[in-house]
């Protein structure tokens, strides 16, 4: 089968011709619909090495973010059969440790919950085949369209997971600030509208169409970063600032601006990897104002995720690219030119 490939480091990907993987007991051969392209991806690929903690080295499949449907279950396998349109859970745990006991897979106390195509010694989803190493890491879709689905078991699953965590922040009266809107931000939006009670909802971005796409999908005011983004935002909250500030960036100028626009009390979240520290000292962020960095989301997170998808509660903007067009995915969501999450399909 073919599988697109990140062959070294610092090197670029290769689509090459792999064996396909035969599902042994308890596993599972899901025949790829959609995977993901996602940032994270591409700092794997301009990485000068394995990252703190990664077990995988090169040559590995790339590929987080997978649906498809199931092509052969493995022996012992049940609940599933061929044909069965899943969603395929990424962040693959132990199972046994205290966290995986409590569907936290995500943080797994012996695999730091890293999955397919990130670092935990498997290959990912961008191939015709991907071989899931225990059942329990797959999720009916039921009417859902793999192909449009594969972003929701990451921007959807991340961006719920960060949202959730501080809906009891979100009364009425409350805003909150999304600072970069791309796939993952458009998707925290919508989070924020269907979790919560929240009265505004702010949408930052250097691009006017992604601001425009985050109206769209519920953002009540848009704000260009800049040197008066901040008095915008105070205004816009009787000088209070955010009850809730999510960072879907994660570089140094959002950082600043994220702790300059959170209020006292309130919930700052760092979701995006791009590199940067937050400034920390006595008067910032404000005054008991918690910050956390989450990763991705409980396995009975997607599960809500996937209800809501059916319920038409959120949507996922999707510009699909054939398996031989990956490297030209990558570009685009390199150049900021994919409008919501791109999405490989080996079978169209």
């Amino acid at each position: 089968m073919r599988a697109f490939q990140l062959v070294g480091w610092q090197q670029p990907p290769e689509l090459r011709e792999v064996p396909v993987p035969e599902p042994g007991p308890g596993q599972v051969l899901v025949k790829v619909g959609g995977a993901g392209a996602c940032h994270s991806d591409l700092h794997l690929m301009e990485a000068p090495g394995p990252p703190p903690g990664f077990a995988t080295e090169p040559p590995f499949t790339l590929g987080h973010e997978n649906a498809g449907w199931v092509e052969s279950p493995g022996p012992g396998v049940t609940g599933f059969a061929p044909g069965d349109p899943v969603i395929v859970y990424g962040p693959w745990g132990c199972g046994t440790c205290a966290n995986c006991r409590e569907g936290k897979e995500n943080y797994c106390q012996t695999t730091r919950g890293q999955g397919g195509g990130l670092g935990g010694g498997h290959d990912g989803g961008m191939a015709e085949y991907l071989l899931v190493p225990a059942a329990r890491f797959l999720i009916p879709l039921g009417t859902l369209d793999p192909r449009q689905a594969a972003p929701l078991s990451d921007a959807g699953l991340t961006s719920y997971h960060a949202v959730k965590r501080s809906v009891h922040l979100l009364g009425a009266g409350s805003t909150a600030v999304v600072i970069g809107v791309g796939g993952l931000g458009q998707m925290a939006v919508q989070m924020v509208r269907a979790l919560s009670a929240a009265t505004t909802v702010i949408a930052v971005d250097t691009d006017a169409d992604k601001l425009e796409t985050a109206r769209r999908m519920g953002a009540d005011e848009v704000v260009l970063p800049g040197e008066d983004a901040v008095t915008r935002i105070k205004d816009m909250t009787g000088q209070q600032g955010a009850q809730l500030v999510l960072d879907m960036v994660g570089a140094d100028p959002t950082l600043r601006l994220a702790a300059q626009v959170a209020r006292v009390l309130g919930h700052l979240t760092i979701v995006g990897l791009g590199g940067g520290a937050l400034p920390v000292n006595f008067s910032s962020p404000a005054h008991e104002c918690s910050v956390a960095s989450p990763y991705w989301g409980s396995l009975p997170e997607l599960m809500e995720v996937i209800t809501l998808a059916r319920q038409q509660k959120i949507e996922m903007l999707v510009e699909r690219f054939p398996l031989e067009s990956a490297s030209e995915a990558y570009q685009l969501l390199h150049d900021g030119k994919i409008r919501g999450r791109a999405v490989i399909t080996p079978h169209p």
